[in-house]
C-alpha cells in the first residue's frame, strides 16, 4: 500500500474556527445530533484546556512515530494534530522534544489515540493533549506511515481539514462540509439552554418544562409520601 505525505489541505474559514471556540464538546455534540465524539479514552493531560481547529492527521505503525516527526513539517499554527496507529499502541510516542517543535510551529494541540510520556514536562510547557496512556515506552522511528489521510482516531473517522474540538468532556468531531450548519445548531442550542437557566433561577422544575410527568406515567412510575405507604401499596397488590 502507498504511503504519502499530503503537505497542502483544505482548512475551515478562521472565522468559524473563532466563533465555535465558544462553544464546548458537549454542546457541539448535541447539536449535531449525538455524532462525532471520540472514545472515553482519550483523557486530557492537563486538566481545564480546551482547542478548536483544524486536523493534520498521522497514521503511525504501532510502536513507531517517525510520521509523526514527518507531520510537524506540514502543521501551519492553529493546526491540532491527530495521532493514530496500525495496531493498538500505548507506547510513548510524544515526549517534551516533539511537543517543543509542535509549539515552534504554534499547534494548539495534539489528540493521540496512542500513549504520551514526559507527562510533567508536558503540562509545564502547558500544551494540552489527550491521550490514551501516559507510559514511558520508547519508540522507533523507522516505520511509514500517512500523513493528511483519512484516519481512524477514538473510534471516529477523521479527514484532514476536519474540526476537532476537545475539553475536559472529551474530543468532538465535525466534518469540515458540515462546519457552517452544526454551528448554527450549535448557537441555537446555546440560545435554549440560557432560557432553561432562566426557568430553573425562577424554580420551575425540569419534570415540568420538560414534560418529562407524562413520562414517568408511562413507565408507571409510583408516587408515595414515604416508605411505609409504599410497602402498604404493594401488600394490596
Amino acid at each position: 500500500m502507498k504511503k504519502y505525505i499530503i503537505k497542502n489541505i483544505e482548512r475551515p474559514d478562521p472565522r468559524i474556527i473563532g466563533d465555535f471556540k465558544r462553544f464546548d464538546v458537549s454542546t457541539v455534540y448535541e447539536a449535531q445530533g449525538k455524532r462525532g465524539l471520540m472514545n472515553y479514552e482519550l483523557k486530557p493531560v492537563i486538566p481545564g484546556a480546551s482547542i478548536c481547529g483544524p486536523a493534520v492527521t498521522v497514521v503511525c505503525q504501532a510502536g513507531d512515530n517517525l510520521m509523526i516527526h514527518a507531520a510537524i513539517e506540514v502543521c501551519q499554527p492553529g493546526d491540532i494534530l491527530v495521532i493514530t496507529t496500525i495496531g493498538e499502541s500505548i507506547s510513548g510516542m510524544i515526549g517534551e522534544l516533539i511537543v517543543t517543535a509542535l509549539i515552534k510551529k504554534g499547534v494548539q494541540g495534539v489528540i493521540i489515540s496512542a500513549g504520551i510520556r514526559d507527562a510533567a514536562q508536558i503540562r509545564q510547557l502547558g500544551f494540552p493533549i489527550w491521550s490514551k496512556a501516559i507510559y514511558s515506552e520508547g519508540t522507533t522511528k523507522v516505520k511509514a506511515g500517512w500523513v493528511n489521510a483519512p484516519a481512524i482516531c477514538g473510534g471516529i473517522e477523521v479527514k484532514p481539514g476536519d474540526l476537532i474540538m476537545a475539553d475536559d468532556d472529551g474530543v468532538v468531531l465535525v466534518k469540515k462540509d458540515e462546519v457552517e450548519e452544526v454551528y448554527h445548531r450549535a448557537d441555537k442550542r446555546v440560545l435554549k439552554e440560557e432560557g432553561t437557566k432562566k426557568k430553573i433561577a425562577n424554580g420551575e422544575l425540569s419534570l415540568d418544562f420538560y414534560n418529562l410527568r407524562e413520562t414517568l406515567a408511562k413507565e408507571n412510575v409510583m408516587y408515595y409520601d414515604n416508605k411505609e405507604e409504599m410497602e402498604k401499596g404493594y401488600q394490596k397488590v
